[in-house]
C-alpha cells in the first residue's frame, strides 16, 4: 500500500473513532493531538492512546491491558497477533477499563 492509501485509511480509521466519541454519552474525554495520536480520558483517570505509525503502516493502540498493533488487511485493520479487528477491540477495551460502551460501527 502507498503512504498516501496509508494515511486516507488511517484518517478514515480515525475520523470514526471520533465520531463513534462525539456521540457517545459516555463519561469521558478525548484530544487529537497532530493528526495522528488520539487521547481517550476515561472518568476514573486512565486512558487508550491510538496512534498512527507510519513507518510500520500500522496503528497502535495503548491502554491498561497492553499495547496493540493494527495492519490493513482483507479489508480492515487487525490486530497483528490475533487478527482481532480494531473497532471490536477499542469497544472492548474501553469497557474493561473505563467501564463504559462504546459502539465504533
Amino acid at each position: 500500500m502507498t503512504e498516501r492509501e496509508f494515511n486516507d485509511r488511517v484518517d478514515q480509521a480515525m475520523a470514526r473513532i471520533q465520531n463513534a466519541l462525539d456521540v457517545s454519552d459516555a463519561d469521558l474525554d478525548w484530544e487529537m493531538s497532530g493528526g495522528s495520536v488520539l487521547q481517550i480520558t476515561f472518568d476514573n483517570g486512565s486512558k487508550i492512546i491510538v496512534n498512527r505509525q507510519g513507518a510500520a503502516q500500522e496503528i497502535w493502540v495503548a491502554a491498561k491491558s497492553g499495547g496493540y498493533h493494527y495492519r490493513w488487511q482483507d479489508g480492515a485493520w487487525l490486530d497483528t497477533r490475533d487478527g482481532t479487528d480494531l473497532f471490536d477491540a477499542l469497544g472492548r477495551l474501553a469497557s474493561e477499563q473505563g467501564s463504559v460502551t462504546l459502539e465504533f460501527r
